[in-house]
């Protein structure tokens, strides 16, 4: 975690890709959102913390059907990821224990096309999507992490990526 950006593995070479030191592109999962398919373009920038990281959304695009890449103009998205890794001192024991605290706003304009839909229904089937979106994902980048620093602790500096792109 104390590492500079510019040494991160990219953990999954099949869904991120480095754009410089401290910048990255990632391919979300395509999901379906009513009959569309929508795959998320994040770009993102990693800033270096006491004990940890800050991931920060610099822009999101929208890949998929011809519809879905209309409305990327008609959309905002803010995120925060801060990752860190904090010593619990127990029993003489030493834990080290790496959390995960992320905040995600997205606003959209509704197409006239789907006005006769409640604005409550986008709201809420959004907020399902990215709730599913981020239990698959945290979990499975905080694992990569872990195995990326067991990776590094054990001498192997090559910094290769360790997923396969599969959920």
């Amino acid at each position: 975690m104390s590492l500079p950006a510019s040494q991160y593995s990219v953990l999954d070479a099949e869904r991120i890709e480095r754009v410089d030191d401290s910048t990255f592109r990632c391919y979300v999962y395509r999901i379906k959102f009513f009959s569309f398919e929508v795959c998320p373009v994040l770009l993102v920038r990693v800033e270096e913390q006491p004990k940890g990281c800050s991931i920060k959304l610099l822009s999101c695009k929208l890949e998929g059907s011809p519809m879905v890449v209309a409305q990327n103009d008609k959309f905002d998205a803010f995120m925060e990821n801060i990752v860190s890794c904090d010593s619990d001192q127990g029993e003489d024991l030493s834990v080290e224990q790496l959390t995960s605290e992320a905040v995600i706003e997205v606003s959209i304009e509704v197409p006239f096309a789907f006005f006769p839909i409640p604005v409550q229904a986008f709201e809420s089937t959004g907020a399902q999507v990215l709730d599913q979106v981020l239990k698959i994902m945290l979990p499975r980048f905080m694992a990569q992490l872990v195995k990326d620093y067991q990776a590094w602790a054990s001498g192997d500096t090559s910094r290769q990526p360790l997923g396969t792109g599969e959920i």
